[in-house]
């Protein structure tokens, strides 16, 4: 098992070096955001991505990812950590559930976050309680992920383990 999470800002460049780092395939997409709130952006991965990749719409992440274990040689491509926390009601997800499916799986892994903690401070109570709740998500897969990697102007930065 590798897991690789790949931090970065908005338009950062991380989805399209997730996507380089999948290689080509057999890959497995788990796309947690909803195409309806973001059509433009969605067709743009899409056809970035090869035909040949299976797309799943994740919207119980732990469960897709669990169900992926099985998958000999196959790569999973989680796009992304802040979709899923975002659309969890009160922004709580299961956490805990998703560091033992990562752990479980037997292929490699990359996943997609946010680094929301470098920029501005929310002004309301909901978006430090969203920004509260990926910065505690990214810290646990980072925990588990065998490689983290700081994504700036689409150029990566490898983070170590200190």
């Amino acid at each position: 098992m590798t897991v690789t999470l790949l931090l970065g800002g908005a338009r950062s460049g991380k989805s399209a070096l997730a996507e380089r780092v999948a290689g080509p395939g057999p890959v497995t997409y788990l796309a947690t955001g909803s195409a309806a709130d973001m059509p433009e952006r969605v067709a743009a991965h899409r056809a970035r991505r090869p035909s040949t990749w299976t797309t799943v719409e994740a919207d119980d992440l732990v469960a897709a990812v669990a169900g992926a274990a099985g998958a000999v040689g196959g790569t999973v491509l989680v796009d992304s950590l802040t979709a899923w926390v975002a659309r969890a009601p009160g922004f709580e997800v299961d956490v805990e559930g998703l560091c033992a499916a990562l752990a479980a799986r037997a292929g490699e892994t990359v996943i997609v976050s946010d680094e929301v903690g470098l920029g501005v401070h929310p002004s309301t109570e909901a978006g430090r309680q969203f920004r509260d709740a990926l910065g505690v998500v990214n810290q646990a897969v980072a925990a588990v992920a065998d490689e983290v990697l700081l994504v700036v102007a689409g150029r990566a930065l490898q983070l170590d383990r200190r």
